[in-house]
């Protein structure tokens, strides 16, 4: 059989309340030409569990870690390896598409390499809209997305690839993996198109990895990990103004985490969104 143009990758540990969303946002897709690898980290069925929730697809296949709690990025490396789509995708599995995103990032990765959208932060428990990656701007046309505005940013991205681009994720990292990805796909394609329209839902949910209790330690040693790397080999990053920059981006986004310890918030993200709010005047 051909395989599908995209390939929707979806890393699930302990994921059994939010992951029947996650998937019907997939079945959703106008663009219908995709499968998604969901790679079970934590030893469960997802399969038989999907079904018995009134969710079944043949375009859902399923792999496994064969370890319990391995990582966002040994799962995601599990499933980058059970297919060959030409088209990647990295969906978490408590977070959504939007009908349409496949449909609007697909064609424009086959033509540049890849492309990503302005991520919504949404807080899962009453669907409050937190913020977005970019200010929303109205009628605002396609832009472009680079290595230095990318390093500004500190909202998750998730882009979609071409499979020879992507590169893998480091499975050492179990926290803001996705840092390094982007930015090695960054500094392979130069510059990507950015849509404005908010098109992937990044929700955040108390309990989960980002929202935890401990997640600000996890970022703590992440961006120690990640720093250590950059002195160590470069940390697969080629342009030596590009690990500069880098290692200057991992240095703030400490000290915002430092802050944010301090802030008593509940979630970085609010956090973020106070700090924008206030920055503007409001409130």
């Amino acid at each position: 059989m051909r395989e599908p143009l995209v390939a929707v990758i979806v890393p699930a540990c302990r994921a059994h309340q939010t992951l029947s969303q996650t998937v019907r946002s997939l079945v959703s897709q106008s663009l219908t030409d995709w499968q998604a690898v969901i790679v079970a980290d934590d030893g469960c069925d997802y399969r038989d569990w999907l079904a018995a929730a009134g969710v079944s697809d043949p375009r859902l296949i399923f792999a496994t870690t064969g370890r319990v709690g391995a990582g966002p990025s040994a799962a995601r490396n599990v499933g980058l390896a059970a297919t060959t789509a030409p088209l990647i995708a990295p969906l978490d599995a408590d977070d959504r598409f939007a009908a349409g995103r496949l449909a609007r990032l697909a064609p424009l990765a086959l033509t540049h390499g890849a492309a990503v959208d302005n991520v919504a932060v949404v807080r899962d428990a009453d669907d409050r809209p937190i913020g977005t990656l970019f200010p929303e701007k109205n009628g605002a046309a396609l832009g472009s997305l680079t290595a230095s505005v990318f390093l500004t940013t500190s909202v998750p991205m998730f882009p979609v690839c071409r499979r020879e681009v992507a590169g893998d994720w480091d499975e050492p990292l179990r926290f803001a993996e996705d840092v390094a990805f982007n930015l090695r796909l960054l500094e392979r394609l130069g510059a990507i198109p950015l849509c404005p329209e908010p098109l992937y839902q990044y929700r955040v949910r108390p309990g989960s990895l980002a929202a935890s209790t401990d997640s600000a330690a996890a970022a703590e040693q992440a961006y120690g990990f990640m720093l250590a790397r950059l002195d160590q080999d470069g940390f697969g990053l080629a342009d030596e103004g590009v690990r500069a920059a880098f290692r200057a981006a991992l240095h703030q986004k400490q000290a915002l985490n430092r802050a944010f310890m301090a802030s008593g918030f509940a979630t970085f993200q609010e956090f973020l969104a106070e700090r924008a709010g206030a920055a503007n005047g409001e409130g």
